[in-house]
C-alpha cells in the first residue's frame, strides 16, 4: 500500500501536517524541559532541605512539645506508619523521578509521595510525604501551597488550534494553487481525445497564467489545424471521385469483347473509392455524434445478428463464419453508439479476414478498475511481437504479417474512437494461438 500521495496537493498538505506535528512535539518538550521540569526540581530541592533539617533534630522528634511547635510554625508533621495510613497516605501518588532526585540530594534512599486535597476540602494544601532511610519508622508530611497537578490542556488546545488553522490555511493555499492545474489537466485530456474545450480562465499565479495562455493558444492552433486537415482531405477526396466517376462511365462504354479490361478497371475504381472512404473516415471527427448512456452488450448482439442474417444467404459452407459470445452483465456507460459499432465491426472484420472463420467475443465488468472490458479473439497465426506496437499507426503495414492489404487506417480509426471515449485498446497474441484485440471503456461519465 502506497502511503505517500502522488499529487502535489496531497504531498504539500502532508508536508505541512508533518512539520506541524514536529513543531507540536518540540513545543511540548520545550515546555517540559524549560518550565515544568525546573519547577519540580525546585520543589524537590526544598523537600530535600526540609528532610535534611529534620535529620539534624532526630533526638527531638520524640518530644511532643517540639512536634507541636514544628507544626505550628511550619505545618510539618511527623507520622508513624500507622498514623500515616490513618491520615490517607494510601491515597498519595508515588513519584519516581522526585524520589530519585531527593535520594541523590540526601545521599540516602528516599520515597516521595504527593496527596491532593479532597473535593470537599479545596482550601487545604497539597501534602508531600517523605520517608528516608535514617527515619525508617516515620513519615514526614510537608504542606505545599500553590502546587497543583500539571494541566497542559490549555497548551494542548492552543497547539491543536494552531495546527488546525495552519493545515486549513495550507490546504486553502494549495487548493488555490492546484485549481488551475486541475483545469489544465482536464482540458489537456479532452484535447488528447480529439475534443477542443473553450479557452481556460486565466487565473492563479503569474506563472500559471502564462502557462494557461500558452495552452489556450495551443488548443486553438490544434483546433484550426484539425479543421484545415479535414477540409483538405474532404476536398482532395471529392476531387478524386470526379475523374474516377468519368473513368467508370467511359469503362461502361467499352465493347463486350473487352469485358476482361472493364472488370479490372471497375475493381480498381471500387478499391480506390474504398480507400478514399477510409481517408475521409479517419480525417473526420466523431464529436458530431452525441453521447448517450447505453450498454455495450446490445451493440455486440446487434452486429452479430446482422452477420448471422447475411450468412443465411451465403451458399458456401466452407466460408461460413461463426461468432461465439460470452457476454457478462455490464453497467450502462456513456458512449457514442455509431462510433462504437464502427469499432466492433472493424475488429470483427479483421478477426475474420486475417484470423479464422471462428472468433470469440467476451465482455465483463472490471470492478476494481471501474471499467467495461471487451475482447475479440481469433484463432489464426497472430502477429509478430515486434509488429504489435505499430499496427495502430496510420498507414502502418503491420498487418503484412497476416497477408493484409488496404490503407492501414482501420485500426488507427478504432484507436482514435476508443481514446475519444477515455479508454484504451491493445493487441496481444494468445499463448496458444490467435490474436486478442482488447479494449476497455470507463464506466464513469466523461
Amino acid at each position: 500500500m502506497r502511503l505517500l500521495p502522488k499529487s502535489a496537493f496531497g504531498q504539500t498538505v502532508l508536508l505541512i501536517g508533518v512539520l506541524l506535528l514536529i513543531n507540536q512535539v518540540v513545543s511540548y518538550l520545550s515546555v517540559t524541559m524549560y518550565f515544568i521540569r525546573p519547577s519540580y526540581e525546585q520543589i524537590n530541592s526544598l523537600i530535600a532541605t526540609q528532610a535534611a533539617t529534620l535529620k539534624t533534630h532526630v533526638d527531638e522528634l520524640n518530644d511532643p512539645e517540639y512536634l507541636r511547635t514544628l507544626k505550628a510554625q511550619t505545618g510539618i508533621r511527623i507520622f508513624t506508619d500507622t498514623e500515616a495510613k490513618a491520615a490517607r497516605l494510601g491515597q498519595a501518588t508515588f513519584y519516581q523521578f522526585m524520589s530519585a532526585q531527593v535520594t541523590e540530594q540526601l545521599d540516602e534512599k528516599a520515597e516521595v509521595r504527593i496527596s491532593a486535597p479532597q473535593l470537599d476540602q479545596q482550601s487545604t494544601p497539597y501534602y508531600v510525604w517523605i520517608k528516608i532511610a535514617s527515619l525508617p519508622d516515620n513519615w514526614i508530611r510537608v504542606p505545599v501551597y500553590g502546587l497543583s497537578e500539571a494541566n497542559i490542556f490549555p497548551l494542548t488546545l492552543y497547539l491543536l488550534l494552531i495546527g488546525i488553522l495552519s493545515v486549513g490555511g495550507g490546504w486553502l493555499f494549495v487548493f488555490r494553487l492546484n485549481r488551475p492545474l486541475s483545469a489544465l489537466q482536464r482540458a489537456a485530456i479532452k484535447v488528447g481525445r480529439g475534443q477542443f474545450p473553450p479557452p481556460l480562465k486565466e487565473d492563479g499565479t503569474s506563472e500559471m497564467i502564462e502557462v494557461t495562455k500558452a495552452f489556450n493558444r495551443m488548443n486553438q492552433g490544434i483546433k484550426q489545424l484539425e479543421h484545415d486537415r479535414m477540409v483538405m482531405t474532404a476536398g482532395i477526396s471529392h476531387d478524386l471521385r470526379t475523374p474516377l466517376t468519368r473513368i467508370r462511365l467511359a469503362t461502361e462504354m467499352l465493347p463486350e469483347d473487352q469485358d476482361w479490361v472493364k472488370e479490372g478497371i471497375v475493381s480498381d475504381i471500387e478499391d480506390m473509392n474504398a480507400i478514399i472512404d477510409q481517408f475521409i473516415e479517419y480525417a473526420r471527427q466523431e464529436q458530431q455524434e452525441r453521447q448517450t448512456i447505453a450498454n455495450l452488450n446490445p451493440l455486440i448482439t446487434e452486429l452479430t445478428d446482422a452477420r448471422n442474417t447475411n450468412q443465411q444467404f451465403n451458399p458456401s459452407a466452407e466460408d461460413r463464419q461463426s461468432i461465439h459470445l460470452e457476454l457478462n452483465p455490464l453497467p450502462n456507460i456513456p458512449l457514442r453508439k455509431v462510433a462504437l459499432k464502427r469499432v466492433l465491426d472493424n475488429l470483427i472484420e479483421n478477426a475474420f479476414r486475417y484470423g479464422s472463420n471462428h472468433i470469440e467475443i467476451t465482455t465483463y465488468f472490471d470492478k476494481k478498475q471501474n471499467r467495461v472490458v471487451c475482447k475479440v479473439r481469433d484463432f489464426g497465426q497472430g502477429i509478430p511481437e515486434d509488429s504489435l506496437e505499430n499496427v495502430f499507426r496510420p498507414f502502418s503495414q503491420g498487418d503484412s504479417a497476416r497477408n493484409s492489404g488496404g490503407s492501414g487506417l482501420g485500426l488507427a480509426i478504432t484507436k482514435r474512437i476508443i481514446e475519444m471515449h477515455g479508454g484504451q485498446i491493445n493487441l496481444r497474441n494468445h499463448p496458444e494461438e490467435g490474436l486478442i484485440a482488447e479494449f476497455w471503456l470507463p464506466s464513469e461519465g466523461l
